[in-house]
C-alpha cells in the first residue's frame, strides 16, 4: 500500500513511499545526464593549463577527470556550469560562457 503524497512526513516508511519519490539506489547520478541543466558551459583552454589540478577536486560534479596526473576534457554529460572551476584556477585555463555547448 503506498501513501498519499500529502501525508508523506519523516517518519514515512520507505516501503510506502511511491518510486517517484524515493532513490533507486546509492551512487546511480553517473547514469544520469544532468548537464542537460547547464546554463553556463566551462571552456578549457588546454594551452594555458598548468596540470596544477586544483580544479577537479572542487568540482561538486566530478566532471574534471584526472588520468595519470593529467587533466582530461571535462565530462559534459555531467557538468551543470556552477563554475567553481573556473574561479579555482590560477592561470584563466577555465572560462565560463553563457548557454550550453
Amino acid at each position: 500500500m503506498r501513501t498519499d503524497v500529502t501525508k508523506i512526513n519523516e517518519k514515512t516508511p520507505h516501503e510506502q513511499l511511491t518510486e517517484g519519490l524515493m532513490m533507486f539506489a546509492g551512487g546511480t547520478s553517473k547514469y544520469f545526464n544532468t548537464g542537460e541543466w547547464r546554463t553556463n558551459t566551462p571552456v578549457f583552454h588546454e594551452e594555458k593549463c598548468k596540470q596544477c589540478l586544483l580544479c577537479a577536486p572542487v568540482c561538486p560534479d566530478s566532471s574534471i577527470p584526472v588520468k595519470n596526473g593529467e587533466r582530461l576534457a571535462f565530462d559534459m554529460d555531467h557538468c551543470k556550469g556552477c563554475g567553481i572551476c573556473a574561479n579555482v584556477c590560477p592561470f584563466g585555463a577555465i572560462e565560463m560562457k553563457e548557454g550550453v555547448e
